[in-house]
């Protein structure tokens, strides 16, 4: 495995809720809620749109690629060169709730260029707290977290929410316990606020903002359907970190398993089809745009 996958590979949430029943997200779930993603039929895709739900991107640092081939296609399948990439989190109101996607890289790395290997260099810009004061708002005024999946570029800033519940999926989070650099240990004591997902997961219980549950960069790896009144967003994870991955089948190197890697990208057009949903791939630099600038906010 590439050092690339050692460093974003830190891990997510124990406990099992229902992915499609609020009033039973302390409930055990059942291992067969975790079907591959291919057999699993959406979840609420089809209930109408209520109350007022917006999405602000978010920086979150950058990565820059020297060879992006190499590590991002286990047959490079992409031309030989150099390539950036995007480390975006998402901001999502619904009926005065606020759910952070992603917490991207460390805020230590704010200001900095570091080599983690592999030809790959990250850096932030600024931190996801400087961002949310923008908005005039602070960490505290986040209601929930929801984590795609436990590499460190979308945990870095978890720190900042040690007390807010978190959704994160649960293979993940299992994968995780125990180890030095776990970046959930702060939510595995008694009575914290997890929730550890299996299958997908209606977020607000009213089918607007839906976690997807598309296996394959990680066990336990979700992207996000979030219905707006302009039409619903799609928001990737890392089911791809770019657009053409469709067309090539492009399986990064460190991905934990290239069939389910195919069949979650091929459940998210699906998906997107269906719903007539924009998909917006969160490392692919020019999916930015797809969004209005920060800190203005899709509606």
């Amino acid at each position: 495995m590439p050092r690339y996958a050692l460093l974003l590979a830190a891990t997510v949430l124990a406990g099992a809720c229902s992915p499609t029943n609020p009033a039973a997200r302390n409930e055990s779930a059942s291992a067969t809620n975790a079907a591959a993603p291919a057999e699993q039929e959406p979840v609420g895709l089809l209930s109408p749109a209520s109350g007022k739900t917006s999405i602000v991107r978010i920086d979150c640092g950058s990565v820059d690629v020297a060879d992006f081939t190499k590590v991002f296609s286990d047959r490079e399948a992409y031309p030989h060169g150099h390539r950036h990439l995007a480390s975006s989190c998402y901001l999502v109101t619904h009926n005065g709730q606020r759910l952070l996607w992603d917490t991207g890289l460390d805020a230590a790395l704010k200001g900095k260029k570091q080599d983690i290997g592999d030809g790959l260099t990250v850096s932030v810009k600024m931190t996801v707290p400087e961002q949310l004061a923008v908005l005039g708002l602070k960490p505290t005024d986040v209601n929930m977290v929801g984590i795609s999946h436990n590499h460190a570029d979308h945990v870095g800033q978890l720190p900042e929410f040690v007390n807010k519940p978190l959704l994160v999926g649960k293979p993940d989070f299992d994968a995780a316990a125990g180890k030095k650099d776990d970046p959930f240990a702060a939510w595995r004591a008694p009575g914290k606020p997890i929730t550890p997902l299996v299958g997908d997961y209606d977020v607000f219980g009213d089918g607007n903002v839906l976690a997807l549950f598309l296996p394959g960069h990680t066990p336990g790896h979700y992207g996000l359907l979030v219905k707006l009144k302009s039409g619903p967003v799609l928001i990737s994870g890392d089911t791809v970190h770019a657009r053409e991955a469709y067309k090539l089948q492009a399986v990064p190197t460190f991905n934990t398993d290239r069939n389910q890697s195919l069949q979650s990208m091929e459940r998210m057009e699906k998906i997107a089809k269906e719903t007539g949903a924009k998909i917006v791939i969160q490392h692919d630099e020019r999916d930015i745009a797809l969004l209005p600038a920060f800190p203005k906010a899709a509606e």
